[in-house]
């Protein structure tokens, strides 16, 4: 009976966190493009120089996040002149979000008393943006946390969680993240009942057509006045995928303007 609880349980995971190739545009070098590259480089350094005086950065993980798959994304903020963390999911991500949550409110705390900041701003992929949300909403970071981004996050719920229950493991082989990501779950219901952008935190949402985990990709959306960011909208031919929203070039660039309050202009032919 366990080996049949934990075969079952590792199911359920995998099936909420099969990676995606973010697959790579190649250019040819036109006298247009070299002077768009010039243009796209000035920006970047201005960004850079920005970053200096910026919040703390974290970043927050999603079920079975660990620390290392975020080193990528981490590397090019600090690269990029900014202070940066990694924070991973207490147990994974497995457990309760709200009780993840609790334990970010914790990290965040210390963070900020280790820089002296007086706010931090969040880039969280998948279940790491429900958490950092239920976080803002109830557990008072609306006063310590200025910008807000997810990528890939099921702000609505996935059909992707529903699913599993009608392929012989219950619902979700007892996993408590992945019940509270399905589509009309009482989290949900909860955290998305009245304004999804409280207070003057600067929200922005990530998503890909690609994305495998979150269906419809409409739900990694949110209302009220947030910024959301469809990378097919900008670059057609992008192919990004679930993991390859922390890992894709074109998806960076919109973290690092929305961290320095740029415009968005997604670089469709960023590395």
């Amino acid at each position: 009976m366990l080996l049949r609880t934990i075969l079952a349980a590792t199911t359920a995971a995998a099936a909420l966190l099969v990676p995606a190739t973010a697959a790579q545009a190649s250019t040819h070098h036109t006298a247009a493009a070299t002077a768009s590259a010039a243009t796209a480089s000035t920006a970047d350094t201005n960004q850079a120089i920005a970053a200096a005086g910026a919040n703390p950065v974290i970043v927050v993980g999603g079920l079975i996040g660990i620390s290392i798959a975020y080193e990528p994304i981490a590397a090019r903020l600090r690269a990029d002149g900014f202070r940066v963390s990694i924070y991973q999911l207490p147990n994974l991500g497995f457990g309760d979000i709200r009780e993840s949550a609790r334990a970010l409110a914790t990290y965040i705390d210390q963070v900020r008393a280790n820089t002296g900041a007086a706010k931090v701003d969040l880039v969280t992929h998948s279940e790491g943006g429900l958490v950092s949300r239920w976080y803002v909403k109830f557990l008072g970071g609306v006063d310590k946390v200025d910008h807000y981004l997810s990528l890939g996050s099921p702000q609505q719920g996935t059909y992707a969680a529903n699913i599993l229950k009608f392929v012989g493991l219950g619902s979700c082989a007892g996993i408590v993240a992945c019940q509270q990501m399905s589509i009309g779950s009482d989290l949900l219901t909860a955290l998305n009942g009245g304004d999804d952008t409280p207070g003057s935190v600067r929200w922005t949402t990530v998503r890909t057509w690609q994305d495998e985990l979150v269906w419809p990709i409409g739900n990694a959306a949110l209302a009220d006045g947030a910024t959301n960011v469809l990378i097919q909208s900008w670059c057609p031919l992008r192919v990004v995928g679930h993991l390859g929203l922390v890992l894709d070039g074109t998806t960076y660039t919109v973290v690092r303007q929305a961290l320095t309050d740029a415009t968005i202009r997604p670089n469709c032919f960023a590395l």
